[in-house]
């Protein structure tokens, strides 16, 4: 073998490094080490397909193993790297037969991903208990849901598929009550997806408000958004308890029980870094791997990408973790470029995200509340705003609501948040733009942004933010 970039990992990530070094390099060898069989999908894509909007798993799959065959990548699914060691620059892999191996490198990536957390609860042996962190958890869940003399197991089309998981799930009477722990991402998502199918379903979010890193005004309109489509939101409480003998019987939470049987855990994720313990690899943020702008870890020739890797606030200029799907794709390509020859930064992060629920569409970047600012060490100054989505006399205007943070000392732009019904959550790639450029309020204000009566107003509801904001730090 000649010279060979390993890598640990093939989503995101890892496929992405794989496929440029093998384009820039095409005279070397990578190897790419995945412990489980699923390779390159889409995890955002999960509760469309729970929901039914997806028909079939496979549609969730980016590459095929055949795919990444053919692009002269040695895939090896079913192999599990256990073991980093930079001083022998080698990695210990143990083998779908139990047997265990070393195998060299000259640069090697680690890739390795996220897990999910479940906080004090087990879901692992209590049937109707999931949380939904891959493809095997969307499959067991939608067959969960099912009536069992109705479930169509060729859903679960892809042949990697924990089958005998399925059909566990598929086994039992249909469920006709949900509850979902966390308020976040997942959770909101998931409320849309099981009111889809059919069920009552209660969100529990431990804080006042849903959604909190997306702020106040965002958080206010996704919970009466979920409440107008019969979802039960219950802000500012805690679930004690998932209850249940061999299947989910209710939850235990604010002094009561809620009857369900199904419990979707969303309570969040963490850096899957066992693979570096002991090789003296430093890590950062929620133990997310420490790199520096070209990806390379405290050891030379060992490489982090994706939500396993800690990144750099485009705000902050500070250390971070955010585990998000561009940030993964874009980190992984530089890591393979750098590595093949052509030096590429990683790029900062901002933590740009959208979410929907229902006909409700949200966005967030940088430090988007004077909470988040504040801690950050600003002085935060912040206005939110309503204004069209379109020229009012054009049909399908509808209500938007912006927020921007500011600093007050520099009147940068820190951040903001964007909710609404009609295009709005695309709008926050215009503020994610502003925040990479570290552009002041003044300057948003002044920005060209297009106008024609069926997108946009004259005055763009970013626009109208920025002018507000603006005024407050002036006056």
């Amino acid at each position: 073998m000649t010279d060979p970039f390993v890598v640990v990992g093939a989503d995101a990530a890892g496929l992405s490094a794989a496929s440029k070094f093998r384009r820039e390099r095409p005279d070397r060898d990578v190897v790419v080490f995945e412990r489980g069989q699923f390779i390159s999908y889409a995890h955002c894509g999960t509760p469309y397909f729970v929901e039914g909007r997806v028909s079939r798993l496979s549609d969730l799959l980016s590459l095929s193993p055949a795919d990444v065959d053919d692009r002269g990548i040695d895939l090896r699914r079913g192999h599990e790297v256990t073991a980093v060691d930079p001083e022998t620059k080698t990695v210990h892999v143990q083998t779908p037969g139990g047997t265990t191996s070393e195998q060299p490198y000259s640069a090697a990536l680690v890739a390795t991903g996220a897990h999910a957390v479940t906080g004090p609860f087990d879901v692992s042996e209590l049937a109707g208990a999931f949380t939904l962190h891959g493809l095997n958890d969307a499959a067991a869940i939608d067959a969960y849901i099912a009536d069992p003399d109705e479930y169509d197991p060729d859903r679960a089309d892809v042949a990697a598929v924990d089958r005998d998981r399925v059909d566990r799930a598929a086994a039992h009477p249909a469920p006709d009550a949900a509850a979902i722990v966390g308020g976040g991402y997942v959770g909101v998502e998931m409320a849309e997806a099981l009111r889809g199918r059919g069920l009552d379903v209660h969100l529990f979010q431990r804080s006042e408000r849903l959604l909190p890193p997306f702020g106040a005004a965002v958080g206010d309109r996704v919970a009466s958004t979920l409440t107008a489509h019969d979802v039960t939101v219950h802000t500012g409480t805690s679930v004690d308890a998932i209850l249940g003998g061999d299947r989910v019987e209710g939850v235990r939470a604010g002094g009561r029980t809620v009857p369900v049987e199904l419990a979707i855990v969303g309570v969040g994720i963490e850096p899957a870094t066992a693979v570096v313990d002991g090789a003296g690899i430093d890590c950062g943020p929620h133990g997310a791997i420490r790199t520096d702008r070209y990806g390379e870890t405290s050891e030379p020739d060992v490489y982090a990408a994706g939500d396993c890797a800690a990144s750099r606030h485009a705000v902050t200029g500070e250390e971070t973790w955010m585990p998000l799907g561009l940030t993964a794709n874009r980190s992984g390509r530089a890591v393979g470029a750098t590595v093949g020859g052509d030096p590429t930064p990683v790029g900062d992060v901002a933590g740009t995200a959208v979410v929907k629920a229902f006909e409700m569409e949200c966005g967030r970047v940088g430090l988007a509340t004077e909470t988040i600012a504040r801690d950050a060490g600003f002085d935060p100054v912040s206005e939110t705003v309503t204004a069209g989505s379109r020229s009012g006399y054009y049909p399908g205007a509808a209500e938007t609501d912006v927020t921007l943070v500011a600093d007050a000392d520099s009147g940068r732009l820190l951040g903001g948040s964007i909710a609404g019904t009609d295009h709005a959550a695309v709008r926050i790639d215009t503020l994610a733009t502003a925040i990479h450029a570290e552009l002041s309020v003044a300057a948003v204000e002044r920005l060209d942004l297009a106008y024609a009566p069926p997108f946009s107003p004259v005055w763009d509801p970013v626009l109208v933010a920025a002018k507000v904001l603006r005024g407050s730090l002036e006056s």
